[in-house]
């Protein structure tokens, strides 16, 4: 390794410490190479940063993105939320499941982890504290929750692994429903244990009526239809999963319109968000294509790879270390630069030890969704402390719980493939 490629990952180390745009400390490593590099042509990094934005998977990215605005602003939200309060009203722990199966339901809808989160500690936090929840209990399940969000179709993450990874992103979005759900049932059950400890009440103690349900289903429809026309639409061939994208964003529109919700300001106001939030994701890509580049010129990859290949033979401690790895990455460096910088060197090493990169593809995904909760990069706690002003030593404290659980998780998704493979192999076999 040159002292250029050190002196580039010094810099970035430290300019991500010191909290600089990820973009921003991204290239000034690559600058520091450049420099340290005279034969190197700067125009060839110029044309990788380029040509990483320029991906046809990755047009799926403002898609749906711009989908998931439109369907916040069209009181979706709040017609989804009546049905998962119908539906696990009476469970212990009340609004707290609530508040994991909206997650889990908006995750198909949003693809927004934080715009979940931001959401759900405005609109359930306060109803939770005035029904006796403690702050931090009800902003750890909000955050913890929203990991669910990236999880489930169509999240952000999944297109961004499957175009690095030459992985079918329809593929990866079947696999995340297993996931998601994995993840919402033992929220659920922990939920359930600390609430009846505590004493959390109950929302209702009668049963739901046959009318009410329907009542609440019936508002709630047409929103939920939006998963099973993305994967429904994939899965038969008949759209790709940009063309999803476009068709998401015609869904909802067309339903901001039935709802009366939806009007022209509200729709230039969701271009414009869509174009910020779109275009901060590109220039993170954008950026690491670049530095990759160096990596690859630079040969770490097939280093890393010949001295992992052997000295490692078994399949399980290689798997083992990488989430140790990728737990701490996801600690330091978003979710996205990540990806760019570590997919196409980890891929082909799990590719050489016989893993199917779907699997491989949903332990990434959920390694980088823990680290929206794990301090100092911790996207998911500040945006939820920010809402309900809890103290982020309090939420840490209280989140000792959902840390454990998260692990068992990880370690369920890593070694049980059934996990990530049983309904992909039921809806589409390889």
């Amino acid at each position: 390794m040159s002292t250029a490629i050190i002196a580039a990952i010094v810099i970035f180390l430290a300019l991500m410490f010191l909290k600089v745009p990820v973009f921003a400390a991204v290239t000034a490593g690559t600058c520091i190479y450049l420099v340290m590099t005279p034969s190197v042509n700067g125009i060839v990094v110029v044309q990788k940063l380029i040509a990483g934005m320029s991906s046809i998977p990755l047009l799926a990215i403002p898609f749906f993105v711009c989908a998931g605005i439109l369907m916040n602003m069209s009181g979706i939200t709040k017609r989804i939320m009546t049905f998962c309060v119908a539906i696990t009203g009476r469970m212990t722990g009340g609004l707290a499941q609530v508040n994991v199966l909206l997650s889990t339901l908006m995750g198909g809808l949003s693809g927004s982890n934080l715009a979940d989160a931001a959401m759900e500690a405005k609109l359930l936090v306060p109803e939770m504290e005035a029904q006796g929840y403690s702050k931090e209990f009800s902003s750890v399940v909000t955050a913890v929750s929203a990991m669910i969000t990236p999880l489930i179709p169509p999240g952000i993450g999944m297109i961004v692994y499957g175009s690095l990874a030459n992985a079918s992103v329809g593929r990866l979005f079947i696999a995340g429903i297993s996931i998601g759900l994995l993840l919402m049932a033992a929220m659920m059950v922990l939920n359930y244990f600390i609430a009846k400890k505590r004493g959390y009440v109950r929302l209702r103690e009668d049963k739901i009526t046959p009318r009410e349900f329907w009542m609440a289903f019936k508002q709630a429809a047409l929103p939920l239809c939006l998963p099973l026309l993305i994967i429904g639409g994939i899965r038969i061939g008949v759209v790709t999963a940009t063309e999803a994208g476009a068709a998401a964003v015609i869904f909802s529109v067309v339903l901001g319109i039935i709802y009366k919700e939806l009007n022209l300001k509200k729709i230039l106001q969701a271009m414009v968000e869509t174009v910020s939030t779109t275009a901060s994701i590109m220039l993170i890509i954008g950026a690491v294509s670049s530095i990759a580049w160096v990596f690859t010129k630079e040969k770490i990859p097939q280093t890393l790879l010949s001295v992992i290949v052997s000295h490692i033979d078994s399949k399980f401690v290689f798997l083992l270390l990488v989430n140790l790895f990728l737990i701490i990455v996801g600690m330091f460096v978003e979710g996205n630069a990540a990806a760019v910088m570590l997919i196409p060197m980890l891929a082909p090493i799990a590719a050489a030890y016989g893993m199917d990169l779907i699997q491989f593809g949903m332990i990434w995904v959920f390694n980088m969704s823990i680290g929206g909760i794990t301090p100092p990069m911790g996207t998911l706690i500040y945006v939820t402390c920010g809402v309900t002003g809890c103290k982020i030593k309090d939420f840490l404290r209280e989140a000792v719980p959902y840390f454990i659980m998260l692990f068992i998780c990880l370690m369920l998704i890593t070694y049980v493939p059934q996990i990530s493979l049983w309904l992909l192999d039921m809806i589409w076999p390889a």
